[in-house]
């Protein structure tokens, strides 16, 4: 009987296990996670949007995983009773620059089988969205919303039905492989540790990808660079001012989409994420600062490339982080009549944006594999989206294939 671990209690490394139970049967499937519980970063401090591939270049690996995505987890979502709405997605042109780019982005929403995208003129905004104003916009009805948190812990359920293993506050501290398999160590420095013996390594490690991968022999390029991404909240008394998802139209330049305004599946409505860089792999507050993370980032020359071209949007986005003001004036750019006292403070998201050597933002999964382990180095948006069929691609990639 063959001992197949996975590293990561996210929704990719639980959707993973999952789809690996199913395929194998006969073998015992260990899921090992640094924390208490599960989704504890990503796939539990995100928007909650389900995209419905609008942006992606067609026949990219994004594009496909994420249609492929959105049925799996339609279907998923309505199998188990877990809230999932689509409340559609308007982009939202200000200008005739912004408008410019719809047609480009309509084009490849249609290539990539996106249903019922159509373009908006100033009327068919206040149409959809009475409280927006914009010269023109891009609507896609089937863009939903639900709780990635809850199809996580869902996922959890199954890994253990089919008779799989989770084990929670279980950190990595290296691991070695050989012809025959990999020797997982856990625990903490200073504590009681465990070593696992497993046949196949698959891990899905987030925030610490690029830890696991260089443990496993595979190289530190890319590095994972953290990025905060700050939220506030509408009052409950204005949360109708918006009834779906409001969305800038993207700038091609940057992988980071700018403050948008979301409507959850529980009825509050999101302002944000601005994009600052963290000064820890799990830095949700200002004040979490981990040194030594730290200067990973900072002496990363990839880093160093990056703010050399961006310093001017790095400074504009530490100025938005630090003004609640100036945070209700980009959301005032899509509802004129949002003002700062209608905005609450949020919990924050990290985002594991994986950055090459040479300065380029990895913009696409990215998978490595050597020997007897598999490495997801980086799973940007819309990963959550496309988990159940991230898990298909990865169990067709994985050396168990």
């Amino acid at each position: 009987m063959e001992h197949i671990g996975v590293i990561g209690a996210g929704i990719i490394g639980l959707a993973l296990a999952r789809a690996v139970a199913h395929a194998y049967p006969g073998a015992t499937v260990t899921v090992l996670d640094k924390e208490s519980h599960v989704a504890a970063h990503q796939t539990g401090h995100n928007s909650g949007v389900v995209h419905a591939g609008l942006y992606y270049p067609p026949n990219s690996l994004k594009a496909d995983l994420c249609r492929r995505g959105v049925g799996l987890l339609r279907e998923y979502c309505a199998e188990h009773g877990i809230s999932y709405a689509e409340l559609g997605k308007v982009l939202v042109a200000r200008d005739r620059d912004e408008a410019g780019r719809l047609p480009e982005i309509e084009r490849r929403a249609t290539a990539n089988g996106v249903p019922g995208v159509r373009r908006l003129g100033p009327d068919g905004l206040i149409d959809l969205e009475p409280h927006v104003r914009g010269v023109a916009g891009l609507h896609s009805p089937s863009t939903a919303v639900t709780d990635f948190g809850a199809v996580a812990r869902q996922l959890a359920c199954d890994v253990t039905a089919i008779g799989g293993d989770i084990r929670l506050s279980s950190p990595v501290l290296d691991l070695r492989q050989d012809d025959d398999g990999v020797d997982v160590l856990t625990g903490v420095p200073d504590g009681p540790r465990r070593c696992w013996r497993f046949d196949w390594l698959l891990a899905c490690a987030g925030l610490h990808s690029d830890h696991i991968a260089e443990m496993a022999g595979i190289g530190d390029d890319p590095r994972i660079v953290p990025f905060r991404g700050q939220y506030h909240e509408l009052a409950p008394h204005r949360r109708h001012l918006v009834r779906g998802l409001v969305y800038p139209v993207p700038d091609p330049r940057y992988p980071f989409l700018g403050v948008h305004l979301t409507r959850h599946v529980y009825g509050e409505v999101m302002a944000g994420p601005n994009a600052v860089l963290a000064t820890a792999r799990e830095g949700y507050r200002l004040r979490d600062v981990v040194p030594s993370e730290l200067r990973e980032t900072l002496t990363w020359p990839g880093f160093r490339r990056l703010a050399q071209e961006h310093w001017r949007t790095g400074a504009q986005e530490l100025i938005l982080a630090a003004s609640r003001s100036m945070f209700a004036r980009q959301a005032r750019r899509l509802v004129p009549a949002i003002r700062t006292h209608d905005l609450r403070p949020a919990p924050a998201g990290v985002r594991a944006q994986a950055l090459a050597a040479n300065g380029r933002l990895v913009d696409d999964f990215a998978v490595d594999t050597r020997g007897r382990v598999l490495v997801v180095r980086n799973a940007p948006s819309p990963a959550a989206t496309s988990a159940l069929a991230i898990a298909e691609h990865l169990l067709r990639r994985s050396p168990l294939s």
